[in-house]
């Protein structure tokens, strides 16, 4: 059972000030009714009657609260900006290949709900690939929608270049990191190792000759972000800092979602990017999500960015609708 709010507490929140500043007055206005009873039990009767009103009022009020206030709750666990990272695994030239695909699949996919989308940082391989990158989504419900893609994905198909016709498997990992308006990870400053240096690609003459592109380094845990789509130093530093922050929670989150696994009853995955959660079988015109058991086809139009299916029934599965699974035959451990 939800525990009734406290509107005090919510007294500096510019949300529903107003309405905690109308609950004062209704509290103040109770106390006097109930005095006046005190005083004069011959006002009892009216007295009683206005208590009631002033009950239903404050009532009504701490239900608005609790609405816009829950509201703000929601906002803070599904955020809608996320930045979407990308980065080649086993499998040499076709995995760079194949982590560009994955990034065009997400970016075609936002495009078709109308979020919008850019390049934070990105390094090519030598075929045309990616090595990594990172893209900044805006949009509604983006991380709620897109919040499972986190993981390995793996790809089984006969490369360009391969002259005898094997199927070659590849990987590829993604994560999504929400961004969130008040992130609740705290840094110690000296923690952090800070580089700058020239961003590559285009943007014009300053960015090319002055030192924008900001790296950070996180000492306790390893991590490192990098940003050079600003064209200030100072906004890619902002940027950098938020993506950090990002990086740190939901290695938070991952911790807390392995600890609690064992008791959900629906359990898509842990968030760990180490974790094989897709296969994309280019012979068998096949894509098969590890995690529910279940299998779709069409991958040319999959690839081009109309995975709503696959998504939507993630989220179902998250809920505990799980869906009935498909075979996983014919694709290789």
């Amino acid at each position: 059972m939800t525990q009734p709010i406290n509107p005090v507490d919510y007294a500096d929140d510019h949300r529903v000030s107003y309405l905690v500043t109308e609950w004062k007055r209704l509290t103040q206005a109770e106390r006097d009714a109930q005095d006046l009873t005190e005083l004069d039990p011959a006002m009892a009767e009216l007295a009683e009657k206005e208590l009631s009103e002033i009950a239903e009022q404050k009532e009504n009020l701490m239900k608005e609260i609790a609405r816009i206030v829950g509201t703000g709750d929601d906002e803070e666990e599904m955020p809608n900006e996320i930045v979407v990272e990308v980065r080649a695994g086993v499998g040499g030239d076709e995995a760079s290949l194949f982590a560009e695909e994955l990034a065009s699949m997400y970016l075609r996919y936002a495009e078709s709900r109308g979020w919008k989308w850019r390049v934070l940082d990105e390094s090519r391989a030598g075929v045309g690939g990616y090595k990594e990158a990172q893209f900044e989504i805006k949009g509604q419900d983006c991380y709620r929608i897109l919040r499972f893609e986190t993981g390995v994905h793996r790809v089984q198909r006969v490369p360009a270049t391969e002259k005898a016709g094997r199927t070659h498997t590849s990987t590829a990992s993604v994560a999504i990191l929400p961004i969130y308006k008040h992130v609740k990870i705290q840094v110690n400053p000296g923690d952090i190792d800070i580089e700058f240096s020239r961003s590559g690609g285009a943007g014009g003459q300053n960015v090319n000759k002055v030192e924008t592109a900001v790296r950070l380094i996180h000492k306790p845990t390893g991590i490192d972000v990098r940003c050079t789509s600003e064209r200030s130093q100072q906004q890619n530093r902002e940027k950098a800092m938020q993506l950090l922050l990002s990086r740190l929670q939901q290695m938070q989150d991952e911790q807390a979602h392995r600890a609690r696994s064992a008791d959900r009853k629906a359990q898509v995955g842990t968030g760990d990017r180490s974790e094989k959660i897709r296969t994309y079988n280019f012979p068998q015109d096949r894509v098969t999500d590890h995690r529910i058991r279940q299998s779709w086809s069409n991958i040319p139009g999959i690839m081009a960015g109309k995975i709503d299916p696959i998504l939507e029934a993630l989220v179902k599965a998250d809920a505990g609708e799980l869906p009935e699974g498909t075979e996983e035959a014919g694709d290789e451990d």
